[in-house]
């Protein structure tokens, strides 16, 4: 049951989608001077290496962020995430890549705070190696459905939960909603970032899960892209994040970046994005 390896996706098209999203979301919480803090349910190692052979075992990083860094100066909305990737690099050669706790590592300030679980014994043992120096960090080696109900609210209470599970097994879709929902009962003040794969038309189950969480009636936000047409039957053709509790005018941010990312990640022309907001107070 604990088969999946990153590393085999390391900066593919979901990865930049989820990485400027939860980028652009620690930007806004880092706009006042109180401290909070970032959790992170499925962490991951934290760093990939896109040498290695498991990268480039389907190299899914060349159609993502290899299509990215060449361009890293003309994308002014995503320096905080871009930043990150040139800290693990020298010059213009790509060798590494960061994860999601890597990402928000770099981002956070002294005084945030870092909550990371993972259950995968070989994952958990890296990203200690990573991050063990941090005295800012909390690893947890956990489910992280379970430790994001256990481990909110947190302390600091101001944050962000990303849940970002494989979805290898069916069940991984049910967990989040009733994660979501426990945790918002606990943490009503935090923001959710939930990412979830778009697969062909005989596996995909997001939109199941999202009519789902629509009905815990927290306001909403949910950003898709797509690199290529829906497999009829198997097959990763996009991506979505969807932001529980999303932050004041954070979907124009989105309406803005989503279109250029299509564009520059497009396989071909049936590439899409869409934006759509739930709940909305207003």
């Amino acid at each position: 049951m604990l088969s999946y390896r990153h590393a085999f996706h390391a900066g593919n098209h979901a990865d930049i989608l989820k990485h400027a999203v939860i980028s652009l979301l620690i930007d806004q919480l880092k706009q006042k001077d109180k401290p909070f803090c970032y959790l992170d349910t499925h962490s991951g190692g934290g760093c990939y290496d896109l040498t290695g052979e498991w990268a480039n075992k389907k190299a899914e990083y060349l159609d993502g962020i290899a299509r990215l860094w060449p361009q890293r100066d003309k994308w002014p909305a995503l320096k905080s995430y871009l930043d990150c990737v040139t800290a693990l690099n020298s010059g213009d050669e790509l060798h590494y890549y960061p994860g999601s706790p890597e990402i928000a590592r770099s981002l956070l300030r002294e005084q945030d705070r870092l909550i990371l679980m993972e259950l995968h014994n070989n994952e958990i043992d890296i990203l200690r190696q990573h991050m063990h120096r941090d005295k800012r960090v909390a690893l947890h080696h956990r489910d992280g459905f379970e430790g994001l109900v256990a481990l909110t609210p947190p302390t600091p209470r101001r944050g962000l939960a990303l849940i970002d599970p494989p979805y290898e097994l069916k069940e991984d879709y049910e967990r989040v909603v009733k994660t979501l929902a426990k945790a918002w009962k606990r943490w009503s003040v935090g923001i959710y970032a939930v990412w979830y794969p778009l697969l062909g038309k005989e596996a995909d189950r997001s939109q199941y899960m999202l009519r789902e969480c629509e009905k815990l009636g927290i306001p909403m936000l949910t950003a898709e892209l797509s690199v290529q047409a829906q497999s009829p039957t198997w097959g990763m053709h996009g991506s979505g994040m969807t932001i529980f509790n999303p932050p004041w005018q954070f979907e124009q941010q989105l309406e803005k970046l989503l279109p250029e990312l299509c564009s520059l990640l497009a396989l071909t022309p049936q590439a899409s994005w869409t934006i759509k907001s739930h709940n909305s107070e207003s």
